[in-house]
Formats: C-alpha cells, sequence, structure tokens
C-alpha cells in the first residue's frame, strides 16, 4: 500500500486498519514466541550432551552438565604426612610453598611411577 493511498483514506478507514493490523502482528509475535519456546526447550534437554549418568549433573535450571574429566593422580606429597598430596594442578598447596620457600624443590617431592616416594627420608627434614 502507498503512502498517498494512506492519507487518502479517511480516520474511520485508517483506524481499521490500525486494529487489523495489530491483530495480525499480536498472531505472529505469539506464533514466534511459541517456535522459539520450542527451540529453547530442545537446547535445554539434558541427553543432549550424553545425559545426567556418572556424576554430570546440571549445575542450575538452563545449564547444561559439567563436563565428566578423568580421575587426576597425584605428583607430589608431603614427606612430613604422607596422605597430603598435590596433583600438580591449581594452587600450591601451604606446605609445599613453604618448603619450596625454604629452599627445597619441587622435583624432591615428586611420587615415584613405581609407587616409591621421594629418595628423600619420609620423616627427615623440617620445613
Amino acid at each position: 500500500m502507498r503512502r498517498q493511498d494512506l492519507e487518502a483514506m479517511d480516520f474511520e478507514e485508517l483506524w481499521l486498519l490500525h486494529e487489523e493490523l495489530t491483530k495480525i502482528l499480536a498472531e505472529k509475535i505469539t506464533a514466534e514466541k511459541r517456535e522459539l519456546e520450542k527451540r529453547l526447550a530442545q537446547l535445554n534437554q539434558p541427553d543432549q550432551f550424553g545425559g545426567a549418568e556418572g556424576g554430570a549433573t546440571a549445575t542450575g535450571p538452563g545449564q547444561p552438565p559439567r563436563r565428566k574429566y578423568p580421575k587426576v593422580v597425584p605428583k607430589y606429597f608431603n614427606p612430613l604426612k604422607p596422605t597430603e598430596t598435590w596433583s600438580g594442578r591449581g594452587k600450591q598447596p601451604r606446605w609445599l610453598v613453604a618448603a619450596l620457600h625454604s629452599g627445597h624443590t619441587l622435583d624432591e617431592f615428586r611420587i615415584h611411577e613405581n609407587g616409591e616416594a621421594s629418595h628423600r627420608d619420609a620423616g627427615g627434614h623440617e620445613h
């Protein structure tokens, strides 16, 4: 419809056209909203990411489940308390930071592959 046609229409005709357009737009908006909600529901399905099995649970509504990570084996141990270990990832534990500041090297705390601790005596040095 051309602008001249609209300007030639009287008030009643323009108002009816306005109401008709409003009705059509409302229907289209509702249909578009339904379609988007369907797509969103599809994206939020948990089985899309491999399901919630094996501890991979959603962290909150609308968020995908956490990714599975392999078990991290400890690489370093505290000789004063051999149960305290560190995998080498993230922030260094306090006992290791203190030992490194006192002059020890990281390699002294390494857990060897055959299960033995480092070559040092397990309780012989102060940290």
